[in-house]
């Protein structure tokens, strides 16, 4: 794989390193200054040159950096006469702006993947997307893998003869289905209502879940308001055992330390798409990689060979 150019911005470089390992690749070596003004100078300081170049950079907190700074990657690579520059977006945090809700406000997930393109990005490579319609939103293709199977290899290990996935919304019942067929379970969701100051409801849960171990599944726990709300009626159905599951573990403004805190929640499980310190961790938390499945994506990309296998749904 000698044309290949693998390089990581600043949010995420342990990921990176774990992509390359699995690829066999070395990672190439970037540097990121700050000018006195405040501006970020970004240089990839490895040859580009009719080469596949691949950025791995999660947009995560603080999200607006690190945006800028692959912005200047894309561009540093399209200036070095790159062949082709795909961006690897493990998480894709402007994806929640999906639509007009209210007035006058911006579609930023539109608008950021077409700053992407205009700065030279050929192709993204993303990982579970918060609504499907955002794959749309990029001019350029784009590969949409998930972390159904990492997660349900996981689940695998437990007794799920009483075992329902549950969704703490039906946006993302379709997600939980697909996770529930892959485990040979039930599958039951959350009537949910987002109010304007951002509290949350959850009225009732359509399924079955009373006497039953319950595997909640989401996309990403930011705040955990949406599955601390849903461990409530959880609780009031009568749950056996109560799992949490996400794909992205953003856990902002202390939500895996609430989690962790209530005693009936047996296990948190996520994966590495964003970084989670160590001083947020607990032993209730389990964190799987998805470096092998975005590492299999890459060489595939690379050999222009099929991905499908790797992100069509189950």
């Amino acid at each position: 794989m000698r044309e290949i150019a693998v390089f990581s911005g600043s949010a995420h470089p342990e990921l990176a390193a774990e992509v390359c390992a699995h690829l066999g690749v070395p990672l190439s070596p970037s540097r990121v200054d700050r000018f006195a003004n405040d501006c970020l100078e970004v240089q990839l300081q490895a040859n580009c040159r009719e080469r596949d170049v691949f950025l791995i950079q999660p947009l995560v907190a603080p999200v607006q950096e690190h945006l800028v700074e692959l912005l200047l990657m894309c561009d540093a690579a399209r200036g070095a006469s790159a062949s082709r520059i795909t961006v690897v977006m493990p998480h894709y945090s402007y994806a929640r702006s999906d639509k007009k809700d209210a007035p006058r406000i911006s579609i930023g997930g539109r608008l950021v993947a077409d700053l992407l393109v205009a700065s030279g990005a050929s192709r993204v490579l993303a990982m579970t997307l918060h609504s499907p319609q955002v794959h749309g939103f990029f001019s350029v293709p784009v590969d949409h893998l998930h972390a159904l199977r990492e997660l349900a290899d996981h689940f695998r290990g437990y007794d799920l003869s009483r075992t329902t996935v549950v969704s703490p919304d039906l946006g993302n019942a379709k997600e939980a289905a697909a996770f529930a067929r892959l485990l040979g379970v039930q599958v039951a969701a959350g009537a949910k209502q987002r109010f304007p100051d951002d509290r949350v409801q959850i009225s009732s849960v359509i399924g079955d879940v009373a006497d039953r171990d319950v595997i909640v599944l989401d996309d990403e726990i930011a705040k955990g308001s949406t599955v601390l709300e849903l461990l409530d009626r959880l609780r009031e159905l009568g749950a056996r055992t109560i799992r949490v599951a996400c794909t992205h573990g953003l856990f902002a403004a202390g939500a895996l330390q609430r989690l962790t805190a209530q005693p009936d929640v047996l296990e948190i499980v996520c994966t590495n798409t964003v970084p989670v310190p160590n001083g947020d961790r607990s032993d209730k938390l389990r964190i799987l990689s998805i470096a092998p499945a975005l590492a299999e994506a890459v060489r595939r990309i690379h050999n222009g060979e099929s991905v499908s296998a790797l992100f069509e749904s189950p």
